[in-house]
């Protein structure tokens, strides 16, 4: 039979092209479930647009996507492991182990087989009619398929790039000296005794030892004070210097990584042959890396058996895509809470007995108006929850030798039965586009994550709705009123501010312990056998410990209260006033930011300080109830309505001092204002908490600088957040605001709900109430401890997140039938976590998550 009689649409086939470079092509999971091509059936690859789908029963994305798009042809891609052959015979010894971290690209041909088969949807809508084409359209568009870059495979190859270019004070670098320098093993610091870690100025040849971090690399940071006297930008790492020209380059008036297209023309002015040397020391890349995996939590219990494996709904790991355990660890966390599990779920999590899929889901896939599920952010929250609580996933390995192994996964205790975790490459992908730090491979913070992923839902949810809002959000379940009350200390009048937080940030107080000194803090009497992992050996730092309501007093107690500098609108001029933070309601979810940071050489460096939870993990939060404007106070005017409203003033000396430790003059004054004048100290620790902000170098704006003279905002700007169910009015007044940036414009309108657009709206009358905030000022306000997230290393950016949370008895099920109420997720490793690490890691956990009762 001929092959058009097989397929009468056969011919239709000659005109789709293979992918371009720049097309992504979904050829290895599923984009709406965690289905792949090891499975049975495989995955269907679009031939038109490449999105990949399933073939599962109950979920059919491919003929959904079929139905959707009108797109009827696909190839089907199974893979199957090809059986390892060991070259070495028998009693031969194996390899010696590396020892220098390599990246080696491991051919996919060479580990799997792959069948792959075309389909016409339009002879069979339900399953898909295998079709036979021509040998050169076969080869052709298989081959595209096949040999293009898969987007699983992008964001592995970026897990460990780091993209480092040229800047301004690379490519115009002006040398002023030239001369030699002493040879290796001679030369040290100019300002201190270091031998390693020598950074050499390319503009006058000094040599200094750079800062101390990644968690043993000695340093005094005397590199970054030439910088700050002389303002030579740009330095090189001595030791990682290679044949090749490759060095490790630094531009401190960036502050970051630059490559030097001149770096042999740059050193041979000072006497470096490039062709001779020989790289003596770990490049920052490698260093990072190495840290990173060296910083993981311990998978044994306190008896050195290893921790129980869990498999089940709700107890699905994440694959370490590359520094993304920041992520996993979040996600883990918001997943364990029943309004996310309802929400995108339908239920909690559910048992493998029965199909089951969420209605909600079935009912966007259907209607979903994004031509790729992965560019959709609903379908792919919709994905995780069905990855994460179905338990469809969350199996062991039935075949070691033959599962695909990765070499981000953590080292583990022998013949443990792991599972392979799922790997959220496309969400990574979608919830960091256009960020600066997110759409990156680096580590990142895992709370300011956890705040932008709160931003990036309710951006998706307030267009998805334009504007109106219908079913209960959970990301509403995070969000509080926490109240600001200023008085000043001249006339007494005072003026209260209610700001939306979603996450609270305590201050914990250091307090270093001396050699043999006992820990007299709270918790006195088992703070001092902290079992925390140690990083840096027995000369590690000891602290005192603090109870978490300690911290809590400090912000929110009457030892809370803070003096500061204040221009009263009374009339009063520059005088003194005291604020008062409280809540002024409460959230369903109390989200609590231990801030355990102290810059040492410059560096914000992390401190283990013990803090001490309240027995039973319980909270209670009465004490910390703000109750507004009360009888017999005054308030002080509103400088809103005034018509030249003034900038506000910033404390001189204080200015003096950040900039003469080398940060830029409007960084200092932002500080300043932030902070409300508290001092240099106060302002620097604002820096370091806020440098990677991207407005971190624009002016604060006033209230009402932004309008007047300010120009017209582009009309796609405009229509950008006209979109997003925002009217013209406050498009343009929020784009005015905010100097024409987009990102921040919609930070700006979601955090002024009642504001028409009007550059001079009319008076209200006094009787107006205005918006309450969210959450309940209801009273009780208990709250007990649902999941911590912990981190091991020196510094946020760097090191290693995991989860703590506890589960229900029902939830979560191991090997050998056994429950738990705490359970570890380390990425991909999902374990019953034993008593003795939740209650030592639960002092030094760097995030808390609380639920109200």
């Amino acid at each position: 039979m001929s092959m058009s009689a097989t397929c009468p649409h056969v011919h239709e086939i000659s005109g789709l092209r293979e992918p371009k470079l720049s097309q992504s092509v979904h050829r290895e999971e599923c984009t709406q479930c965690f289905d792949n091509q090891d499975g049975p059936k495989g995955i269907d690859v679009c031939l038109v647009c490449f999105n990949g789908s399933c073939l599962d029963s109950d979920r059919h994305h491919t003929r959904n996507h079929v139905l959707r798009s009108g797109h009827s042809f696909t190839l089907n891609v199974k893979r199957t492991p090809k059986k390892k052959v060991s070259n070495r015979a028998d009693g031969e010894e194996p390899p010696a182990k590396m020892k220098k971290l390599a990246i080696n690209e491991e051919r996919e041909e060479d580990k799997y087989e792959h069948a792959t088969v075309f389909k016409c949807w339009k002879c069979d809508l339900q399953d898909g009619k295998e079709v036979a084409i021509d040998v050169a359209n076969t080869k052709r568009l298989t081959d595209g398929i096949m040999l293009s870059l898969s987007s699983a495979r992008q964001s592995e190859v970026k897990a460990w790039e780091e993209e480092i270019t040229a800047c301004e004070h690379t490519l115009c670098l002006e040398q002023l000296q030239s001369g030699t320098i002493p040879q290796e093993g001679l030369a040290h610091c100019a300002s201190c005794e270091l031998t390693s870690n020598l950074w050499l100025c390319l503009t006058c040849g000094a040599l200094g030892c750079g800062r101390a971090q990644f968690g043993g690399t000695g340093g005094n940071g005397h590199a970054l004070a030439h910088f700050n006297t002389t303002q030579h930008p740009v330095c090189v790492k001595l030791g990682t210097i290679t044949p090749e020209g490759g060095a490790d380059v630094y531009c401190y008036a960036c502050n970051d990584a630059r490559v030097d297209p001149e770096l042999v023309n740059h050193l041979s002015t000072f006497g470096i042959n490039v062709a001779a040397q020989k790289k003596t020391e770990k490049s920052m890349t490698e260093l990072q890396i190495e840290q990173n995996l060296l910083f993981d939590f311990s998978l044994t219990a306190e008896d050195g058996s290893a921790l129980q494996p869990i498999f089940g709904a709700g107890a699905t790991g994440l694959s370490n895509l590359g520094n993304s355990c920041y992520m996993a660890s979040v996600i883990q966390t918001l997943f364990s809470l029943p309004l996310f599990q309802i929400r995108y779920y339908g239920k909690g999590p559910s048992g493998t007995e029965s199909p089951y899929v969420s209605p909600t889901a079935a009912a966007h896939w259907e209607n979903c108006t994004q031509a790729l599920p992965a560019d959709c952010l609903e379908c792919q929250m919709y994905k995780l929850a069905d990855g994460l609580l179905s338990g469809r996933y969350s199996k062991p390995h039935s075949d070691h030798e033959q599962a695909p192994t990765d070499a981000l996964a953590h080292p583990t205790p022998e013949h443990t039965p792991w599972q392979a975790g799922l790997k959220p490459a496309g969400f990574k992908a979608l919830v960091g586009k256009g960020h600066a730090e997110f759409s990156t491979m680096r580590q990142q913070d895992a709370e300011e994550f956890f705040s932008h992923l709160l931003t990036v839902l309710r951006r998706f949810n307030h267009s998805n709705t334009r504007g109106v809002s219908g079913q209960s959000e959970p990301t509403e379940s995070f969000a509080f009123g926490l109240e600001q009350r200023l008085q000043c200390q001249s006339c007494h009048r005072v003026r209260y501010r209610v700001d939306t937080m979603d996450v609270l940030s305590l201050g914990v107080p250091a307090h270093e312990l001396a050699d043999g000194e006992a820990d007299t803090g709270a918790g006195e009497q088992e703070a001092g056998t902290i079992g925390a992992p140690d990083e840096s050996g027995s000369g590690k730092k000891r602290y005192r410990s603090v109870s978490l309501e300690q911290c809590l007093n400090l912000l929110l107690g009457p030892s809370g209260q803070e003096a500061l500098e204040y221009q009263c609108e009374g009339g009063c001029g520059k005088v003194n006033a005291v604020r008062q933070m409280q809540f002024a309601t409460f959230p369903d979810i109390l989200v609590l930011h231990a801030k355990k940071f102290q810059l040492v050489n410059w560096v914000p460096t992390k401190l283990d300080i013990p803090v001490i939870l309240p027995e039973n993990d319980e909270l209670h939060l009465d004490n910390y109830l703000g109750h507004g404007l009360q009888s017999g106070e005054v308030e002080l005017p509103d400088s809103s309505n005034s018509s030249g409203p003034s900038q506000p003033e910033v404390d001189v000396e204080a200015l003096s001092q950040l900039e003469a430790m080398g940060f830029p003059t409007v960084s200092c004054q932002n500080a300043l204002i932030a902070t409300g004048n508290a001092g240099a100290e106060v302002a620097m620790e604002w820096l370091i908490m806020h440098m990677e902000d991207p407005d971190i170098n624009v002016p604060i704006q006033t209230a009402g600088s932004g309008t007047g003279n300010a120009p017209e905002p582009p009309a796609e700007q405009v229509a950008m957040l006209a979109d997003m169910g925002f009217t013209s009015a406050q498009a343009k007044k929020a784009l005015r605001e905010t100097d024409g940036n987009v990102e921040r414009a919609v930070e700006w309108l979601f955090n002024h709900p009642d504001d028409t657009g009007e550059d001079n709206p009319p008076a209200t009358s006094s009787s107006e109430t205005k918006k309450a905030p969210p959450g309940s000022s209801r009273l009780p306000a208990r709250y007990r401890l649902k999941a911590f997230i912990s981190h091991k290393g020196p510094s946020v950016h760097s090191g290693h997140y995991v989860a703590h949370i506890r589960m229900s008895r029902s939830d979560a099920m191991d090997v050998d039938g056994a429950v738990s109420d705490w359970v570890l997720f380390n990425d991909e490793k999902v374990v019953r976590a034993d008593e003795t690490s939740v209650r030592d890691l639960k002092k030094l956990a760097y995030m808390y998550i609380f639920e109200r009762e």
